[in-house]
Order: C-alpha cells, then sequence, then structure tokens
C-alpha cells in the first residue's frame, strides 16, 4: 500500500472522569522528513501520554515530521481550582522584598489586591495536574488509536492518487522507451551510411593508414554511440518501480534511489543521442522523471 508522509487528523470531544469533565481536541499532521522525527505539544502533568503516543505512532509511521498536539479545557472553568500555598507564600515574599528595595530608593509602589495575587501564575493551579491526572491520563490513551487511524487513512488516501499518477508516469516513460528504440533504428541506417562515408574520405585522404585500424575506430564510434544498454535499464527500472508500488512495506527511499538511476540513463542518452529525434524522447523522459521525482519524494 502507497502511503503519502503528509496527512492530518483532528479529533475532538468530551471525557468524563473522576477528576471531572474535560473537553480536548487533538491535532495530528505531517510533512515530508527524512526520518520519523515526532515532536508534541501536551498539557503538563499528563505522565506517560507522550511516551506511549511516541510508541503507538512508531508502530505505524515510519517516516515524515509529524506533530501532535492536545488543547485540554475542563468543561466547568471553575472545577478542580486548587490555591498554590507554597507558590502564594512565594509571591507575598517577593512582593515584600520588592517594597522594601523600592522604598530604599524612594519610590512608593501600589497596592496589590487580592485578584492580583490570584492571576501571578502558578498561585492557582488550573490544569489536569491540580487533581488526580491518572484517570484523564487513561481516557486520552484510549483516544490514541483511533486519533492515529484517521491521520493514517488521510495519507492512505493521497498515497493512493500518487501511486495513480506515478503509474501513469511510469507508462509514458515505457511508451517513450519504445519510442526510442524505433528512432534507434532509424538512425542506424544514417549512421551506417555517415561511417562508410567518413571512412571513404579517410581513406582518399591518407592511402597510407592502415585500412584495418581505421574500421576500428570507427566500430568504436558505433558502439560508443549504441543506446541499447540505457533503453534496456530504462524498461528494467520501469519494472523494478511497479514491484515497489505494489510492495506493502515504506517504498519511498528505494523509489527516490531509483529515480536518480533513471535521470543518470535518461542522460546518457541524450548525450548519445546525435539525433534530433532521439534528444527529443531523451528531454520528454527528464522531464518526466523530474515530475516522477518530486511525487515520490512525498511517498514513506
Amino acid at each position: 500500500m502507497v502511503k503519502s508522509m503528509t496527512g492530518f487528523a483532528a479529533l475532538g470531544g468530551e471525557i468524563s472522569t473522576s477528576s471531572g469533565a474535560f473537553s480536548c481536541q487533538w491535532d495530528m499532521r505531517a510533512v515530508n522528513g527524512r526520518g520519523l522525527d515526532l515532536r508534541f505539544r501536551l498539557p503538563d502533568g499528563l505522565d506517560g501520554l507522550e511516551g506511549e503516543l511516541r510508541k503507538r505512532i512508531a508502530a505505524r509511521i515510519a517516516r515524515g515530521n509529524v506533530s501532535v498536539s492536545l488543547k485540554l479545557t475542563r468543561a466547568d472553568p471553575g472545577a478542580g481550582l486548587r490555591l498554590n500555598a507554597p507558590a502564594l507564600e512565594a509571591a507575598l515574599t517577593m512582593l515584600a522584598q520588592a517594597e522594601r528595595q523600592a522604598e530604599a530608593k524612594g519610590f512608593a509602589l501600589a497596592p496589590m489586591t487580592a485578584a492580583d495575587l490570584l492571576a501571578l501564575r502558578g498561585v492557582i493551579d488550573t490544569g489536569p495536574e491540580a487533581t488526580d491526572p491518572a484517570p484523564l491520563t487513561a481516557a486520552l490513551l484510549g483516544q490514541i488509536d483511533p486519533l492515529i487511524e484517521a491521520f493514517d487513512t488521510t495519507r492512505q488516501h493521497e498515497g493512493a492518487a500518487m501511486q495513480t499518477v506515478l503509474e501513469r508516469q511510469l507508462s509514458q516513460i515505457e511508451g517513450l522507451v519504445q519510442a526510442a528504440h524505433a528512432a534507434a533504428g532509424d538512425r542506424r541506417d544514417a549512421q551506417v551510411e555517415t561511417l562508410r562515408a567518413a571512412l571513404a574520405r579517410l581513406s582518399e585522404a591518407a592511402p597510407q593508414l592502415d585500412q584495418g585500424r581505421l574500421e576500428q575506430e570507427l566500430a568504436l564510434i558505433a558502439v560508443k554511440t549504441d543506446i541499447t544498454e540505457e533503453l534496456d535499464r530504462l524498461a528494467a527500472h520501469c519494472q523494478a518501480a511497479r514491484a515497489l508500488l505494489a510492495n506493502d512495506s515504506p517504498m519511498g527511499r528505494k523509489l527516490d534511489f531509483l529515480m536518480q538511476e533513471f535521470n543518470r540513463e535518461a542522460n546518457t542518452l541524450c548525450s548519445k543521442a546525435q539525433n534530433g529525434e532521439l534528444t527529443r524522447i531523451g528531454l520528454d523522459l527528464k522531464t518526466l522523471i523530474d515530475q516522477m521525482r518530486e511525487q515520490v519524494q512525498n511517498l514513506e
């Protein structure tokens, strides 16, 4: 099954636990990556949640830069609030110290209200850690598999569309290879006449040259411009690419390497062409191969 490295899934809902009722919103998305890079933005205090996410995602996904975020809010904003006495004591101590230092410099600070104190960070616990987080963590763990499943489904759908494009492009390459075979056959007759004419000119200009040596050199030129091996390798690469696309395991890296081989053969074909039609076919091949490689680099 062909899968894209890019994907997106969102999952939300209400969770009721012994710690209270919560509203949660998951967001999971990915873009291309050389390997598997996982990044998380999760609320504090949910011990074990990130570790389990890492394990389950790695079991389903091989490549991509994957980010997972969770927004968690209490259904009843006032529930679970708890005064953090140590944090309040520390805030009062720092406030008293600041007032003394200001007075020593000749400044008078405006008095703080109780609301100002309670608004200081950490004085009131509002997150899930304000109560026992274990029931909430357990409930959230139950949402991981549906989230990953929804995410993976989007990657499969995109991968299926990309597979259709790649198979069509492979068919076009196979058609160009057949056209190159035909053009090479037409070129062969012209090459023979050209080589014969060159041999005749050399024989007339330098009759003292060894005839056998001249024929060997001209035969070597003919061998160097032969494109049969390049066309055979291009056909073999098409078969290998189709086999990879039919595989159930991740094939993005292998296909990317194979595209380099495709490009190498197309470059050699262009350099050996010595024919307008073969040059055109070689350039068309390079264009198709570049388009395929753009698609392949999105595959897992």
